[in-house]
């Protein structure tokens, strides 16, 4: 059996374009794992805010107000890129956008204890986490434009998979540079700026790939602009009926993907403040986390194909809560090591399993504008599970081990969930819209 075999796509795409596409997962990776997972977060906690009780909250805080502005926009955004068939065209833009404030972010150092360093990072991290999160919503909208039905776990599974590859190479990257700054003598204030600048350049370099390669499918349908978008918009609020399995995996997908916020946006944070990791430390162990989700978005592609979307992903929220379970008991980093080992296989193959079942769920016609509604799902995740994570930190006296333990809640939230989403129904009603 052909490792990447044709079969998974579309009649008349060629692979070239299906790496195009996915050189857009291994872009924009490198902004999550080092800006928000692995190095700026933690940062942002113990540099600029000093290490305040109300550090990690302020952190979740402006990842939220992002996440907000997200989701008040992005379904109308997807909805008049499908009008104008404008998909790409809204991606370079977003991109552009977030690559820019990425690369401000190297300035934050200069503030740092000063009121205005934190409200300057809090907004530099609110405009390019909205940016990335626009260009993730637009370019899963493109998965069902590439792949098969019968395909879409395998597809997805490749972007995503390389999409850690792609983190992998940054965080390498600006691990390198920090261990050479360290063996040095020289503070965070210096190497944390260099890491924002090889992060924004390694995302705007790969995402031209996507550019070049990624061809346009879609075509205008009407020329009603912001009007259209919004009408459109309005009309599929009313036909949610017709599209009950995807709202229920719109509901499922808040749940589940609040606790994997949690793992990404506070993996580092809980690492340092809670089991003793260092600086060099946690890149490693994040560096980690991610070889074990590339491997398990990719193989659970296969797999997902083969059993099915919802047991895949099933499987995937069990794995979650023994994370969970095992990070809240564990007190040495060997111990916690096995928690990070778990949570790369389970994040890998559970934000693959939830794109393709978006894509497999979505209608044809209005693939950009359902792509954000699930963006809207997955911020309102990402608000719903930081901001509980803080707030019970900042609640039980710091205790980070009861907030993280609280986290399993949101996965068996997202198993139950998932129990009433029947996907052949669901493809059914989404085939008779177009």
């Amino acid at each position: 059996m052909a490792l990447f075999p044709a079969s998974a796509l579309r009649p008349g795409v060629r692979k070239r374009e299906v790496f195009g596409w996915a050189m857009y997962d291994f872009a924009n990776s490198g902004y999550t794992t080092v800006v928000i997972t692995a190095v700026f977060a933690a940062y942002f906690v113990g540099g600029i805010a000093k290490g305040a009780p109300w550090a990690a909250f302020a952190w979740t805080a402006a990842l939220s107000i992002s996440y907000a502005i997200v989701m008040l926009t992005m379904p109308a955004i997807g909805a008049w890129a499908d009008l104008r068939g404008a998909k790409k065209r809204v991606l370079v833009i977003a991109t552009t956008g977030c690559v820019l404030a990425t690369a401000a972010l190297a300035l934050t150092p200069r503030f740092a204890g000063a009121s205005g360093g934190i409200a300057l990072a809090m907004a530099l991290v609110i405009v390019s986490n909205a940016f990335y999160s626009y260009g993730e919503s637009l370019t899963g909208a493109f998965l069902p434009e590439l792949a098969t039905p019968e395909g879409m776990g395998k597809v997805s599974g490749w972007g995503w998979s390389f999409g850690y590859v792609g983190g992998m190479l940054t965080l390498g990257i600006c691990l390198a540079y920090v261990l050479w700054s360290q063996s040095k003598g020289l503070p965070a204030s210096h190497f944390v700026p260099v890491t924002m600048l090889i992060t924004a350049a390694i995302y705007g370099a790969a995402a031209c790939a996507t550019f070049v390669l990624l061809p346009e499918r879609a075509q205008p349908k009407t020329t009603g602009g912001e009007l259209g978008a919004w009408q459109q918009l309005r009309a599929t609020y009313r036909q949610a009926r017709a599209y009950r399995d995807f709202m229920w995996l719109l509901v499922c997908t808040v749940c589940y993907q609040g606790g994997v916020a949690v793992a990404i946006t506070l993996a580092a944070i809980y690492a340092e403040q809670v089991i003793g990791f260092v600086a060099s430390e946690t890149m490693v162990l994040i560096f980690v986390l991610n070889v074990a989700a590339a491997i398990g978005a990719f193989s659970f592609g296969y797999i997902q194909d083969r059993i099915g979307h919802k047991v895949s992903l099933a499987v995937t929220l069990v794995a979650w809560i023994a994370v969970c379970v095992i990070a809240a008991v564990v007190t040495t980093k060997g111990g916690f090591w096995w928690a990070a080992a778990i949570a790369g296989l389970a994040m890998g193959s559970s934000q693959s399993a939830g794109r393709a079942m978006t894509g497999y769920l979505a209608p044809p016609r209005q693939l950009a504008e359902f792509f954000g509604l699930w963006t809207f799902a997955t911020r309102l995740a990402s608000i719903i599970g930081p901001l509980s994570f803080g707030a019970i930190t900042w609640a039980t006296g710091g205790n980070q081990r009861i907030a993280i333990l609280s986290t399993a809640v949101l996965f068996v939230g997202g198993l139950l969930l998932l129990l009433p989403i029947d996907m052949r129904r669901g493809r059914e009603a989404a085939l008779r819209s177009s």
